[in-house]
């Protein structure tokens, strides 16, 4: 009797609970997560501890060979692959996927594997454009409306869409066109999304000490094919004389510059800080015009020292496109409109390798890619920012802590999700790109004079960021560096400037 009677008491009590219980569960976005912020940062952390980890992994080559040598590691790496192909399993099955990640076949099943990823990225990827789609408030069954950026957009607001705590009325905003001209069908270069070998598309080489090869020297008719040898021999000594003019074509133009590049002597010493323009009294040039980017070529022939940077768009694109090119030097800001100049963006190589102007970039490994895949531009005499927030242990190394660290400026993260493809650009977006580079210069007299009270007055470490940043611009493109993947370094630079899509995108060559 009593146990019944506790057990009705129970029930009871159960039944007044529940509608709190079922109120709170109602709140948060997911089991676990009370809104989308905690979500974000939680997965984020997961993601980041993971890429450390993989990256502690022994390096393919000696080193991983002396591990693969104890049993007790390959046990180890063999009960870890199969943990992630199972989970890996999971996520596809959940999205509808073909998930045979399990099979073993010798001769086919690692290629059959790498296609079921790529199709199971591209399915699901799909769903996410989808989603973002409706969480900026598109409907696919309206007609198009003006790009977003003129006036306020409509948001559509839901419970997953609606950050917690006290401030209830502020949302995600996601900044895109909805009916843009695709800006590829008025390049002069069609796009080439093939798989082919990349073949670079510089034809003047400004600042050589070693002249740009002839890929043509060897004609068609030029084949020893009237020697008296055998045909296959006379296939043989083409072959050795054409595989040089091969081996050229696919290489870094400015291989032999860089190798023998030399750190300036401006940079052996402890420089002079030289204080930033206020952003508002700063002035900015947009350039679309032919004419405006040979003076801006001109102007930055007379400097010594300039910031980079690049706004690229790759949200339902193939390889991307890189749509803006921000400079900056002591005096001025630019905004290049690369859309619309693209064909003649390679005017800039004739100050982009000159060697005795240094080039300040903040993360630059995308953006030597993009430069070379878009424009044929290439990049000698770089001093790149994260580097040296690398070398001087500051903790984080994106460019917003180091602004916060150095300038004790916030930046502006409101438009890191936009379409940089809308033209004309809203003002706002301008005062964006704009601050990406404004403040670089400064960052990077600052940095300089860290590292050098840093080497007890020796400029050791500088020369290491030097080379690890000439070692960047090594960098070649190359088709198949569209893999989904994160790097360490833009997972530790914090850097969501650009479309998180793009992140998702990283050279593992």
């Amino acid at each position: 009797m009593a146990a019944s009677s506790s057990s009705a008491a129970t029930a009871k009590q159960s039944d007044h609970s529940s509608p709190s219980e079922e109120t709170e569960e109602e709140s948060e976005f997911c089991p676990g997560f009370k809104d989308v912020d905690a979500f974000v940062k939680h997965g984020l952390g997961a993601v980041v501890s993971a890429t450390k980890a993989s990256a502690a992994l022994p390096a393919a080559g000696d080193e991983f060979d002396l591990y693969r040598s104890f049993p007790a590691f390959q046990q180890f790496c063999a009960s870890q692959g199969d943990r992630l192909l199972h989970c890996m399993t999971q996520i596809m099955q959940h999205h509808g996927c073909r998930s045979h990640m399990r099979d073993r076949n010798r001769l086919t099943g690692l290629e059959d594997r790498f296609d079921l990823v790529v199709d199971s990225n591209d399915a699901i990827l799909e769903k996410v454009g989808i989603l973002l789609d409706e969480a900026s408030g598109v409907s696919r069954t309206q007609q198009p409306v003006m790009p977003a950026g003129y006036q306020p957009p409509k948001i559509v607001v839901s419970s997953w869409n609606r950050r917690g705590g006290e401030r209830r009325d502020e949302t995600f905003h996601l900044l895109h066109a909805k009916n843009i001209q695709r800006p590829q069908l008025k390049f002069k270069e069609k796009v080439d999304n093939s798989n082919t070998p990349f073949v670079s598309k510089i034809f003047i080489k400004p600042n050589a000490v070693k002249p740009l090869p002839s890929y043509s020297k060897l004609l068609p008719n030029e084949r020893p094919e009237d020697l008296d040898v055998p045909a296959a021999l006379a296939d043989f000594i083409h072959q050795q004389r054409t595989q040089e003019h091969v081996d050229d074509m696919f290489s870094h133009p400015y291989q032999y510059e860089l190798d023998h590049l030399v750190m300036p002597e401006s940079l052996k010493c402890k420089p002079d800080v030289q204080m930033y323009k206020p952003l508002a009294e700063s002035t900015c040039q947009f350039i679309y015009t032919l004419d405006d980017l040979v003076a801006l070529n001109e102007k930055l022939a007379k400097v010594s020292e300039f910031a980079v940077d690049l706004e690229h768009h790759s949200y339902r694109s193939f390889l991307g496109i890189t749509c803006l090119m921000q400079i900056s030097t002591r005096e001025e800001d630019f905004i290049i409109d690369t859309l619309e100049l693209r064909s003649e963006m390679y005017i800039l190589n004739e100050t982009f390798t000159d060697p005795a102007i240094v080039k300040v970039f903040h993360g630059a490994d995308s953006d030597i890619e993009w430069l070379q895949k878009d424009f044929g531009l290439y990049v000698v005499s770089m001093f790149d920012t994260h580097h040296a927030a690398r070398c001087l242990n500051l903790g984080r190394n994106s460019l917003d802590h180091l602004l916060k660290v150095y300038c004790s400026v916030n930046s502006d993260k409101r438009y890191q999700l936009a379409d940089w493809r809308i033209r004309p650009l809203p003002d706002q977006m301008l005062k964006y790109a704009q601050a990406d580079t404004h403040y670089l210069l400064y960052v990077y007299d600052r940095v300089r004079a860290d590292l050098y009270d840093m080497g007890n007055g020796q400029p050791t470490l500088i020369q290491q960021v030097w080379d690890k940043s000439r070692d960047l611009s090594l960098k070649v493109w190359t088709e198949h560096c569209n893999s989904p993947a994160w790097t360490e370094q833009e997972l530790e630079q914090g850097d969501v400037k650009h479309d998180p899509k793009e992140r998702a995108r990283y050279s593992q060559c």
